[in-house]
């Protein structure tokens, strides 16, 4: 993957980022790795942030309703800085990626070209919560597997970036993804993660290629029990809530 400058803007290092493999990648396998994505320093920075009520609209406490242990925060409007701007600046790339999707299975309706158009369709239909959040976990906690839809619109493609140090900061929590195919029995696939690197996967379902034309596939996502430690993610869902 490449190797970034840490000075340049997070929109910078995610026009550098080779779109060419990572599509290839999620297109075979529902994900894609980007390597280093955030910098310690934006990485502590967004971990300190979770202390921050004001920041954030609600805070669910994941065994209140059956979705795990642990908990996870979502940001108010505005959102911060990086992830705003990296919300709007993946969203292009993946919006292309989703169009292919689309067309591959037939399907009437392409994605707009710019967040902010999509953001104006959510909003239409009253799904107008923001849905960026920041997930934590401590010893013993996971996340069921589970699909992030809130409501008519949502994007096939969401964003999981990894806060805190794999193996220093806690040991297991393993980001975890399952493939329902039709007629088979269900694929694993466990992806192993670094500080700062972010995973793109599909959220709901995705095409496969078969004999007859493409067919769509299921997936969920969640995350293994921490054995020790604390684990901190940052998420990006570019469809709001209703």
């Amino acid at each position: 993957m490449v190797a970034f400058d840490n000075s340049a803007s997070i929109a910078s290092r995610i026009e550098q980022l080779p779109w060419s493999m990572i599509e290839a990648q999620v297109n075979a396998e529902g994900y894609a790795t980007t390597g280093t994505l955030l910098t310690a320093d934006e990485c502590a920075a967004l971990i300190t942030s979770y202390a921050d009520g004001a920041a954030f609209r609600s805070r669910v406490v994941m065994a209140r309703h059956g979705y795990g242990r642990g908990e996870y925060q979502y940001f108010s409007y505005p959102l911060p800085s990086l992830i705003a701007t990296g919300r709007a600046a993946l969203y292009p790339r993946l919006s292309a990626i989703a169009n292919r999707w689309r067309a591959s299975l037939k399907l009437p309706e392409a994605f707009p070209a710019e967040h902010a158009e999509f953001l104006a369709l959510c909003h239409a239909a009253g799904q107008t919560r923001p849905t960026p959040l920041l997930l934590k976990y401590a010893a013993g906690d996971y996340n069921c597997l589970h699909q992030d839809l809130y409501g008519e619109h949502v994007f096939p493609l969401q964003v999981a970036i990894l806060l805190s140090r794999p193996g220093q900061d806690f040991e297991g929590g393993e980001f975890v993804l399952t493939e329902q195919r039709p007629r088979m029995q269900s694929r694993v696939a466990v992806v192993p993660l670094s500080l700062g690197e972010a995973v793109i996967f599909a959220v709901n379902e995705r095409p496969m290629h078969g004999t007859r034309g493409s067919y769509r596939v299921k997936m969920k996502h969640g995350v293994s029990a921490l054995r020790a430690g604390q684990r901190y993610t940052a998420g990006i869902i570019f469809h709001d809530a209703a």
